[in-house]
């Protein structure tokens, strides 16, 4: 591997001290040509010399959306530089994505084998989305589930006889829209009166033991839907109008 320069973006100074002590040891090619602790000083080190690699750490001074901010500012003035997240927020996903969506090129969590020279080289190869152990376990997790719910709501339709438009009647009712609404979506060829007969199938369909004696309405009728993977709660978009 040739040798590059790198800035660490750290406001912790014994966690500053460790990073610097794991790239010397485990990382010889790695030259740190500055350090920062804020984002002032992050620019006034970058225009002293650009590196090839930043490290960075997400809460500066209590605030996670700099971190954010400074990644998003380096990618649209930098493009060909590196940033890699080294972080604590081992909690916060929302700032996961975040800090993804700003163009970061992988997050190392700070937790289990924290940064390794692997990870680093990985990033400098030009390798897209670089995580660590505790990242990928809880994307690996997310994976899963998400195929799992895919699968399920594959064998729902397919045992309860759902078709397209039971499926965008369902949605929409679970999304607050009323029939009349329904009825003015594109691509939907009912009127009310079909939609309410439609309502009844689908309530004989999914509830084919009746419901306990007790009435079926929109409501229970959204919630069973739900329970099946009809229709999937993460993904309740509207369709145009």
């Amino acid at each position: 591997m040739q040798p590059f320069k790198i800035i660490i973006v750290e406001d912790v100074p014994l966690e500053m001290k460790g990073t610097l002590g794991i790239v010397r040891a485990d990382i010889p090619e790695a030259e740190v040509i500055g350090t920062a602790s804020n984002e002032s000083e992050y620019w006034k080190v970058m225009k002293q010399g650009l590196p090839d690699l930043v490290l960075l750490d997400l809460g500066l001074g209590g605030s996670t959306t700099i971190g954010v901010e400074i990644c998003r500012s380096t990618k649209e003035m930098y493009p060909q530089v590196k940033v890699l997240i080294f972080t604590g927020e081992i909690l916060n996903e929302k700032l996961w994505v975040d800090v993804l969506d700003a163009g970061a090129d992988g997050i190392i969590l700070k937790t289990g084998e924290l940064l390794t020279r692997h990870d680093v080289i990985s990033v400098m190869d030009g390798k897209q989305l670089v995580f660590n152990e505790p990242i990928l376990k809880k994307i690996v997790e997310r994976f899963k589930r998400a195929v799992n719910g895919q699968l399920a709501k594959q064998e729902a339709l397919i045992s309860y006889e759902i078709d397209e438009y039971d499926e965008r009647f369902l949605r929409h009712l679970a999304l607050g829209y009323t029939k009349e609404q329904i009825t003015q979506l594109r691509g939907m060829p009912f009127g009310v009166k079909s939609l309410e007969k439609r309502q009844t199938e689908l309530m004989k369909k999914l509830f084919p033991d009746g419901n306990g004696g007790m009435g079926i309405n929109a409501t229970r009728l959204v919630v069973r839907a739900l329970e099946l993977r009809i229709i999937d709660i993460d993904n309740l978009e509207a369709d145009e109008a």
